[in-house]
């Protein structure tokens, strides 16, 4: 299907100019993990702002511990520069990677519009022997089938015959990114042969990881979607296993940490949501594949994650009685502690539910500004709004919490811990009942549960 294959040695590659696209929260400190491995970078994102700012020495991700550093000194040394113009930056580059986000659509449906335009702008630049990875989580078969296609029209060049092609997943976690690099296997699967071996060469060079083949650049975003989908359906199963606590007058918490001790058992843990660019939206991409249907758990993950902001918020009703009118405080927006990012965020499933009963909904975030709060739809908590909360919920566990000053709640009388966070005895010994999912009290049982 491919033909031969002339196109330049790995080697070349090896010590050549990659251009990344995108510069994310992921492509920044990609950027900056190959300048580490002694190649130089061209950075490309659309937002001019992004662009201007790098090219100034300025980093706009402030995540990842050493980055602004170490993007700074390498603009300074000419082993950084970024550019809007895609396929310009492609033409300049041995190898190109490309990390522009896919999304899911209000129907669940992939939206492909950007990683499309993306990979139009490199077929623009691309010329014969380049190397392209997309390292963007994506459904089986885009690589090879979509984004190929896409590359062949806008470059008339043939993928495997005069070009190289491959996949190989992020798999790491704002925050820590560089060290998720340094520990977690780099998954990597190729169009052909040529193109396999090309990316192995190159992500050896450039990483101190193992590095693990897969049979193709399928199999390669096959692996992707089944180790997310797979953290969805064991925080699902969490969940139930905490309904059913709570049913039954059972602390899920310990019963979890006693199976965990077993080692075939690896239950995670429940909550009030699952958040972020991930767990949420790869069940679907995962799905989109799957015309038979027959993903049922992963369906059924997804229905029951996204309820367990409404089975909060019936809890705390059956605790404290109507929310009508009641003040209702959530800590944190972000989707998870200590990352500054909202995406899916349960917080807005919490605050839509709460609604839904009258209640009052305030929020609070400490890596937000109250201007940037009330941007995103909630109403930021307000000194004089602290004698209205009746109950908090915790949705986002940020460090800061473990400081916070909950005795200013005179009039607080519980605390919903959706994370897991805290101890009883903090919030009983200011005269506020303690509850926590699957935490073992009983109260009556929302109706229809």
């Amino acid at each position: 299907m491919h033909g031969s294959n002339p196109l330049s040695s790995a080697a070349d590659r090896n010590s050549g100019t990659v251009a990344v696209v995108g510069l994310g929260k992921i492509g920044l400190p990609l950027a900056a993990q190959y300048i580490r491995h002694g190649r130089t970078v061209i950075g490309c994102d659309i937002n001019p702002q992004v662009v201007e700012g790098i090219n100034a020495g300025q980093c706009h991700v402030h995540e990842e511990p050493g980055l602004e550093q170490e993007v700074a000194a390498a603009v300074a040394s000419g082993t950084l520069r970024a550019d809007t113009d895609t396929t310009r930056a492609t033409r300049q580059a041995d190898v190109i990677v490309v990390i522009v986000p896919v999304v899911v659509s209000a129907e669940h449906q992939p939206d492909f519009r950007a990683i499309d335009s993306a990979t139009r702008a490199v077929g623009e630049g691309l010329g014969p022997g380049k190397l392209v990875i997309y390292e963007t989580t994506l459904p089986v078969g885009t690589t090879a089938e979509r984004l190929r296609r896409i590359l062949e029209d806008a470059s008339g060049l043939v993928a495997g015959r005069d070009f190289l092609l491959a996949y190989s997943p992020e798999r790491v976690s704002s925050g820590v990114i560089f060290r998720d690099l340094a520990t977690y296997p780099k998954v990597v699967g190729g169009y052909d042969e040529a193109s396999a071996e090309a990316a192995i060469a190159f992500y050896r060079s450039v990483l101190d990881a193992k590095v693990i083949r897969m049979a193709s650049a399928n199999d390669a975003e096959f692996v992707k979607l089944i180790e997310t989908t797979y953290r969805d359906v064991n925080i699902a199963l969490a969940n139930e296993y905490a309904r059913f606590a709570d049913a039954h007058g059972l602390n899920v918490g310990a019963a979890i940490a006693a199976a965990n001790t077993q080692p075939y058992s690896h239950i995670h843990s429940p909550g009030v949501g699952v958040g972020g660019h991930c767990i949420p939206v790869y069940p679907y991409f995962l799905m989109a594949g799957d015309d038979r249907e027959d993903l049922v758990l992963p369906r059924e993950s997804r229905v029951v994650n996204d309820a367990m902001a409404t089975y909060a918020t019936e809890r705390i009703e059956a605790a404290l009685g109507s929310l009508s009118g009641q003040g209702v405080l959530l800590l944190g927006v972000a989707y998870r502690g200590n990352v500054r990012e909202t995406a899916f965020t349960a917080a807005r499933l919490l605050r839509d539910a709460l609604e839904a009963r009258g209640a009052q909904v305030y929020a609070h975030d400490p890596l937000y500004s109250d201007e940037e709060i009330e941007a995103m739809g909630y109403r930021p908590l307000k000194d004089d709004d602290i004698p209205l909360i009746r109950a908090m919920i915790v949705q986002a566990h940020h460090q800061e919490y473990n400081s916070f000053d909950f005795s200013r709640f005179h009039r607080c009388e519980l605390l919903f811990d959706g994370r897991q966070a805290f101890s009883p005895e903090k919030f009983e010994a200011l005269g506020m009942r303690y509850l926590r999912l699957g935490g073992g009290e009983k109260i009556p049982s929302p109706a229809g549960l």
